[in-house]
């Protein structure tokens, strides 16, 4: 049976317009067999920075950014009434993405893995979570997508808390046995190093007499500025030159030394 010849013209035209359709819902919502469902076909393609052949000490490839693009973490635990703590992450460059895990790695994106007394022990997929009683130290790391994880010059993207019993840690931050810098003939003397993300020793509090001098020696990898709050005092940070910063510790509380630009805690020092 012969059709009109306007009914021949549109039914190319409607099998084309179904084909169309139907790529475009493959790299839309629906699942599909380049990446993982749920995620865009950014997500599941993206490729940020230089993947590493070397591992952190979980087994995942290391995958390196410069330090003025790699994300930054710090972790403030408080001691919960019930037990434990409940830490808070605040993180700079980066934003927590359960939704795209699994995806591809792309830069300011992914979750933290936790390490607790050097044992990886959960995900965090966002800033606030609970870490139980017994634990004596947490390794909050920073991880893309594709459970790779961030680094600057090799070093994992990762901060450290020492973690106190909650019947003696003041609530302000996480705390950790004292440090005793080396006594000088002016004081004492806190040599600090700081690597991309990467404060050496671990951040810390030291224990000081009011009335006692200290100094601190930091010297790091990148053009930055040290901070002692509530002293306000400051010294400029020239990469791989030791900048010296001494005061008087004539005010008691709790005071934190950090530095501006890449926004690290380097230690606390508790004048009593």
């Amino acid at each position: 049976m012969n059709r009109p010849a306007s009914r021949r013209r549109t039914a190319p035209l409607a099998a084309a317009l179904a084909a169309v359709l139907l790529l475009a819902a493959g790299c839309g919502d629906r699942p599909t067999t380049h990446h993982k469902p749920g995620t865009g076909h950014e997500q599941g393609t993206g490729s940020s920075g230089t993947l590493l052949a070397a591992r952190d000490d979980s087994g995942h490839r290391l995958r390196d950014l410069p330090a003025a693009d790699a994300p930054t973490v710090r972790a403030e635990a408080r001691p919960d009434t019930e037990g434990g703590w409940n830490v808070h992450l605040t993180v700079e460059r980066f934003r927590f993405t359960p939704e795209s895990t699994g995806g591809g790695a792309l830069a300011g994106r992914g979750h933290a893995r936790l390490l607790v007394d050097g044992r990886e022990a959960a995900r965090a997929y966002g800033p606030w979570f609970h870490v139980p009683p017994g634990a004596r130290t947490l390794t909050v790391r920073l991880y893309a997508d594709d459970h790779t994880a961030w680094s600057v010059a090799g070093a994992p993207v990762q901060t450290t808390v020492p973690l106190a019993s909650a019947s003696t840690a003041p609530s302000t931050s996480a705390s950790a046995p004292a440090r005793t810098p080396d006594p000088t003939p002016t004081g004492r003397t806190l040599d600090i190093r700081v690597t991309g993300s990467t404060v050496t020793p671990a951040p810390a509090r030291v224990e000081l007499k009011k009335g006692e001098r200290i100094t601190l020696r930091v010297t790091s990898d990148r053009p930055d500025t040290v901070h002692v709050h509530g002293y306000d005092r400051e010294a400029t940070l020239t990469p791989g030159t030791p900048a010296a910063l001494t005061l008087t510790a004539d005010r008691t509380g709790l005071f934190e030394v950090e530095t501006h630009e890449s926004g690290l805690v380097l230690t606390q020092l508790v004048v009593r």
